[in-house]
């Protein structure tokens, strides 16, 4: 199966909920597709070759998952940022030794709406010393225009 046939086929498991969480937003739920193991491995092989394609040596460098988190969840020293959301302010986290300087950074996340959460993330690691290589996710509202609002690349699989 060709890329665009599992990117298709992962658009077909996304479902659509209108006015949730409140009247005029069309919720993306990937959730779906995070049930249905054949098409979460399908996404999985997707991801990671989109990573192989950043950095085509991805398996001598071992690469790892560090996860940003909200403020208060996680142990130790963290770096810590604030970001606008539409109804007020949040806070991302790292833990301090989760990232060696100069590291080289893919952020994945399931969405891009604003882009506040992504260009967050970026100066979370930036401030962590990483080198953010690109900002991948799963689904991009294109209409809201957030990858606009990220200094780095960002790439998405699937467009609304």
């Amino acid at each position: 199966m060709t890329t665009e046939e599992k990117i298709a086929k992962i658009k077909q498991c996304i479902t659509g909920h209108p006015d949730f969480p409140k009247p005029g937003i069309l919720f993306r739920d990937i959730f779906p597709v995070l049930r249905d193991a054949s098409v979460f491995k399908m996404l999985t092989d997707v991801l990671v070759d989109h990573v192989k394609s950043k950095t085509p040596n991805v398996e001598e460098l071992g690469i790892s998952f560090v996860p940003v988190r909200k403020a208060g969840k996680l142990p130790g020293e963290t770096f810590q940022v604030t970001y606008s959301l539409e109804y007020g302010q949040d806070k991302f986290e790292i833990q301090k030794d989760s990232i060696k300087p100069g590291a080289k950074v893919v952020i994945v996340d399931d969405l891009l709406a604003t882009g506040g959460t992504m260009k967050a993330a970026c100066e979370l690691l930036e401030k962590a010393s990483g080198d953010v290589l690109d900002c991948l996710v799963v689904i991009e509202l294109s209409d809201l225009k957030g990858r606009d609002q990220v200094s780095k690349t960002v790439s998405s699989l699937i467009q609304y």
